[in-house]
Protein backbone atom coordinates (compact mmCIF):
# COMPACT_ATOMS: atom_id res chain seq x y z
CA UNK A 1 0.00 0.00 0.00
CA UNK A 2 1.60 3.91 -0.55
CA UNK A 3 3.96 4.70 2.22
CA UNK A 4 1.92 8.31 2.29
CA UNK A 5 -1.71 7.69 3.32
CA UNK A 6 -2.12 11.12 4.70
CA UNK A 7 -4.45 13.72 3.16
CA UNK A 8 -2.51 16.88 2.76
CA UNK A 9 -4.95 19.30 5.51
CA UNK A 10 -3.65 22.58 7.02
CA UNK A 11 -5.58 22.49 9.69
CA UNK A 12 -6.70 18.71 10.69
CA UNK A 13 -4.26 16.19 12.30
CA UNK A 14 -3.69 12.65 11.30
CA UNK A 15 -6.78 12.69 8.61
CA UNK A 16 -5.63 9.66 6.55
CA UNK A 17 -7.50 6.50 4.54
CA UNK A 18 -6.61 3.40 6.36
CA UNK A 19 -7.47 1.25 3.77
CA UNK A 20 -5.58 -0.12 1.47
CA UNK A 21 -4.13 -3.24 3.70
CA UNK A 22 -4.24 -7.16 2.75
CA UNK A 23 -6.77 -9.75 3.97
CA UNK A 24 -6.64 -13.27 5.10
CA UNK A 25 -7.63 -15.21 2.10
CA UNK A 26 -6.71 -12.64 -0.62
CA UNK A 27 -8.45 -9.27 -1.59
CA UNK A 28 -7.34 -5.75 0.02
CA UNK A 29 -9.60 -3.18 2.69
CA UNK A 30 -10.81 -0.70 -0.04
CA UNK A 31 -9.36 2.93 -0.22
CA UNK A 32 -11.67 5.61 -0.26
CA UNK A 33 -14.19 4.27 1.97
CA UNK A 34 -12.45 4.60 5.40
CA UNK A 35 -10.82 7.61 6.46
CA UNK A 36 -9.71 8.61 10.50
CA UNK A 37 -8.73 11.91 11.75
CA UNK A 38 -7.94 14.30 14.95
CA UNK A 39 -11.03 16.95 15.68
CA UNK A 40 -11.83 19.73 12.87
CA UNK A 41 -11.94 22.76 14.95
CA UNK A 42 -9.12 24.22 12.90
CA UNK A 43 -9.93 23.13 9.61
CA UNK A 44 -9.09 25.43 7.16
CA UNK A 45 -11.90 26.74 4.08
CA UNK A 46 -9.74 24.98 1.83
CA UNK A 47 -9.23 21.80 3.91
CA UNK A 48 -13.38 21.64 4.22
CA UNK A 49 -13.51 21.45 0.75
CA UNK A 50 -11.06 18.71 0.49
CA UNK A 51 -13.52 16.94 3.24
CA UNK A 52 -16.57 17.43 0.77
CA UNK A 53 -14.98 15.88 -1.94
CA UNK A 54 -14.20 12.70 -0.23
CA UNK A 55 -17.98 11.97 0.24
CA UNK A 56 -18.25 11.19 3.73
CA UNK A 57 -21.62 10.53 4.67
CA UNK A 58 -21.27 9.22 8.13
CA UNK A 59 -18.75 10.99 11.09
CA UNK A 60 -18.48 8.69 14.15
CA UNK A 61 -17.41 11.15 16.52
CA UNK A 62 -15.77 9.60 19.35
CA UNK A 63 -15.27 12.46 21.66
CA UNK A 64 -17.28 12.89 24.57
CA UNK A 65 -20.47 15.89 25.04
CA UNK A 66 -17.87 18.58 26.70
CA UNK A 67 -15.09 17.80 24.08
CA UNK A 68 -17.46 18.37 21.37
CA UNK A 69 -18.78 21.88 23.25
CA UNK A 70 -15.52 23.25 23.66
CA UNK A 71 -13.87 22.14 20.58
CA UNK A 72 -16.66 22.36 17.63
CA UNK A 73 -15.63 20.74 14.14
CA UNK A 74 -15.98 23.20 11.28
CA UNK A 75 -18.55 22.42 8.22
CA UNK A 76 -18.78 22.95 5.13
CA UNK A 77 -21.62 24.74 4.01
CA UNK A 78 -23.12 22.18 2.42
CA UNK A 79 -22.12 19.74 4.84
CA UNK A 80 -25.01 16.32 5.25
CA UNK A 81 -23.27 13.84 6.61
CA UNK A 82 -24.46 11.87 9.40
CA UNK A 83 -23.03 12.49 12.88
CA UNK A 84 -23.13 9.75 15.27
CA UNK A 85 -22.09 11.24 18.82
CA UNK A 86 -22.49 9.90 22.47
CA UNK A 87 -24.80 11.34 24.67
CA UNK A 88 -21.84 11.96 28.14
CA UNK A 89 -18.06 12.02 27.95
CA UNK A 90 -16.45 9.12 26.52
CA UNK A 91 -13.28 9.02 28.67
CA UNK A 92 -12.49 10.17 31.76
CA UNK A 93 -8.88 11.75 31.23
CA UNK A 94 -7.99 12.55 27.78
CA UNK A 95 -4.84 12.95 26.94
CA UNK A 96 -4.91 16.59 25.75
CA UNK A 97 -6.17 17.92 29.29
CA UNK A 98 -4.66 18.97 32.10
CA UNK A 99 -5.27 15.85 34.45
CA UNK A 100 -4.45 13.48 37.83
CA UNK A 101 -1.97 15.37 40.21
CA UNK A 102 0.05 18.13 39.44
CA UNK A 103 3.49 16.26 39.03
CA UNK A 104 6.43 16.71 37.40
CA UNK A 105 5.52 14.58 33.74
CA UNK A 106 8.36 12.39 33.17
CA UNK A 107 8.81 9.83 30.12
CA UNK A 108 7.55 7.37 32.53
CA UNK A 109 4.58 8.79 34.33
CA UNK A 110 3.23 9.76 30.11
CA UNK A 111 3.31 6.35 29.20
CA UNK A 112 2.27 4.75 32.20
CA UNK A 113 -0.99 7.27 32.20
CA UNK A 114 -1.24 6.36 28.45
CA UNK A 115 -1.38 2.85 29.34
CA UNK A 116 -3.88 3.43 31.97
CA UNK A 117 -6.28 5.09 29.18
CA UNK A 118 -5.93 1.91 27.28
CA UNK A 119 -6.15 -0.70 30.00
CA UNK A 120 -10.12 0.89 31.24
CA UNK A 121 -11.04 1.51 27.70
CA UNK A 122 -12.24 -1.98 26.67
CA UNK A 123 -14.81 -1.81 29.86
CA UNK A 124 -15.77 1.72 28.99
CA UNK A 125 -19.60 1.53 28.57
CA UNK A 126 -19.28 4.92 26.68
CA UNK A 127 -16.57 3.58 24.29
CA UNK A 128 -18.00 0.42 23.96
CA UNK A 129 -21.58 1.74 22.98
CA UNK A 130 -19.78 3.90 20.19
CA UNK A 131 -17.75 0.93 19.09
CA UNK A 132 -20.93 -0.90 18.55
CA UNK A 133 -22.27 2.05 16.56
CA UNK A 134 -19.49 2.56 14.42
CA UNK A 135 -19.49 -0.75 13.43
CA UNK A 136 -23.34 -0.36 12.66
CA UNK A 137 -22.48 2.35 10.45
CA UNK A 138 -20.22 0.69 8.50
CA UNK A 139 -21.95 -2.61 7.89
CA UNK A 140 -25.63 -0.58 6.88
CA UNK A 141 -24.10 2.71 5.34
CA UNK A 142 -23.29 3.75 1.99
CA UNK A 143 -20.37 6.31 1.15
CA UNK A 144 -17.69 7.06 2.73
CA UNK A 145 -16.86 7.03 6.48
CA UNK A 146 -15.05 8.89 9.19
CA UNK A 147 -14.16 7.86 12.52
CA UNK A 148 -12.19 10.59 14.86
CA UNK A 149 -11.91 12.06 18.22
CA UNK A 150 -9.48 14.78 19.56
CA UNK A 151 -6.14 13.68 18.25
CA UNK A 152 -7.20 10.93 16.21
CA UNK A 153 -4.92 8.44 17.74
CA UNK A 154 -6.00 6.70 20.95
CA UNK A 155 -10.13 6.07 20.65
CA UNK A 156 -9.84 6.48 17.03
CA UNK A 157 -6.98 4.17 16.54
CA UNK A 158 -8.52 0.98 18.69
CA UNK A 159 -11.77 1.70 16.32
CA UNK A 160 -9.73 0.83 13.32
CA UNK A 161 -7.83 -1.66 14.90
CA UNK A 162 -10.92 -3.37 15.61
CA UNK A 163 -12.40 -2.78 11.91
CA UNK A 164 -9.24 -3.58 10.22
CA UNK A 165 -8.82 -7.15 12.55
CA UNK A 166 -12.61 -7.83 11.47
CA UNK A 167 -12.20 -7.69 8.13
CA UNK A 168 -9.59 -10.25 8.07
CA UNK A 169 -6.13 -7.80 8.11
CA UNK A 170 -2.84 -9.38 10.00
CA UNK A 171 -2.17 -8.29 13.21
CA UNK A 172 1.19 -6.70 12.25
CA UNK A 173 -0.57 -4.81 9.65
CA UNK A 174 -3.17 -3.89 12.58
CA UNK A 175 -0.70 -2.32 14.90
CA UNK A 176 1.48 -0.61 12.00
CA UNK A 177 -1.62 0.71 11.68
CA UNK A 178 -2.14 2.25 14.89
CA UNK A 179 1.92 3.45 15.03
CA UNK A 180 1.32 4.93 11.95
CA UNK A 181 0.25 8.11 13.65
CA UNK A 182 3.89 8.92 15.10
CA UNK A 183 4.87 9.77 10.79
CA UNK A 184 1.71 12.14 10.57
CA UNK A 185 3.00 15.55 9.30
CA UNK A 186 0.49 17.44 11.23
CA UNK A 187 1.74 16.89 14.54
CA UNK A 188 1.99 20.74 15.39
CA UNK A 189 -1.52 21.25 14.85
CA UNK A 190 -1.93 18.35 17.96
CA UNK A 191 0.77 20.20 20.23
CA UNK A 192 -0.73 23.82 19.13
CA UNK A 193 -4.34 22.71 20.20
CA UNK A 194 -2.98 20.71 23.33
CA UNK A 195 0.05 21.76 24.73
CA UNK A 196 -0.51 24.71 26.39
CA UNK A 197 -3.49 22.96 28.18
CA UNK A 198 -1.42 20.23 29.69
CA UNK A 199 1.19 22.62 30.35
CA UNK A 200 -0.90 25.15 32.26
CA UNK A 201 -1.72 21.67 34.42
CA UNK A 202 2.27 20.16 34.69
CA UNK A 203 4.21 22.71 34.04
CA UNK A 204 7.52 22.49 31.45
CA UNK A 205 7.10 18.66 30.01
CA UNK A 206 9.88 16.21 29.37
CA UNK A 207 10.41 16.22 25.49
CA UNK A 208 10.20 12.37 25.59
CA UNK A 209 6.79 13.04 27.69
CA UNK A 210 5.30 14.89 24.82
CA UNK A 211 5.90 11.89 22.40
CA UNK A 212 4.36 9.54 24.93
CA UNK A 213 1.41 11.59 24.97
CA UNK A 214 1.21 12.78 21.87
CA UNK A 215 2.04 10.13 19.72
CA UNK A 216 1.57 6.03 20.68
CA UNK A 217 3.91 2.97 21.86
CA UNK A 218 3.57 -0.84 20.72
CA UNK A 219 2.54 -1.00 24.40
CA UNK A 220 -0.48 0.75 24.22
CA UNK A 221 -2.19 -1.42 21.46
CA UNK A 222 -1.07 -4.20 23.41
CA UNK A 223 -2.23 -3.56 26.39
CA UNK A 224 -5.75 -3.41 24.90
CA UNK A 225 -5.49 -6.56 23.14
CA UNK A 226 -4.65 -8.19 25.97
CA UNK A 227 -6.79 -6.42 28.28
CA UNK A 228 -9.68 -7.39 26.09
CA UNK A 229 -8.30 -11.06 26.37
CA UNK A 230 -8.40 -11.01 30.09
CA UNK A 231 -11.92 -9.73 30.26
CA UNK A 232 -13.70 -11.56 27.37
CA UNK A 233 -11.88 -14.44 26.40
CA UNK A 234 -10.78 -13.37 22.88
CA UNK A 235 -10.88 -10.26 20.74
CA UNK A 236 -13.52 -11.80 18.46
CA UNK A 237 -15.38 -13.07 21.15
CA UNK A 238 -15.40 -9.22 22.65
CA UNK A 239 -16.61 -8.35 18.99
CA UNK A 240 -19.16 -10.91 18.56
CA UNK A 241 -21.11 -10.78 21.65
CA UNK A 242 -19.99 -6.85 23.05
CA UNK A 243 -19.98 -5.06 19.82
CA UNK A 244 -22.81 -7.16 18.05
CA UNK A 245 -19.88 -8.29 15.33
CA UNK A 246 -21.39 -11.42 14.52
CA UNK A 247 -20.82 -13.66 11.60
CA UNK A 248 -23.32 -12.32 10.06
CA UNK A 249 -22.42 -8.87 10.61
CA UNK A 250 -19.05 -9.24 9.91
CA UNK A 251 -19.73 -10.82 6.20
CA UNK A 252 -21.88 -7.58 5.79
CA UNK A 253 -18.91 -5.00 6.17
CA UNK A 254 -16.53 -7.95 4.30
CA UNK A 255 -18.77 -7.35 1.05
CA UNK A 256 -18.79 -3.90 2.05
CA UNK A 257 -15.41 -3.02 2.59
CA UNK A 258 -12.83 -5.82 1.19
CA UNK A 259 -12.42 -5.49 -2.51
Amino acid sequence: MSNNPWLPFDGIHNFRDYGGYAVAGGGNVRRGLLFRSGQHMEATDADLAGVQDLDIRTIIDLRGSSERSSFACRRHPDFSADVIAYDGETTSSPPHEGGWDKVDMTAERARNRMIAVYTRMPVNPAMIEMFTRYFEALADRDGGSLVHCFAGKDRTGIAASLLLHTLGVHRDDVVTEFLRTNDAPTRHILERQSLPRMEAHYGVIDPEAIRNLMGVLPEYIETYFSEITREYGSLDTFLAQTLGVDETRKARLIERLVE
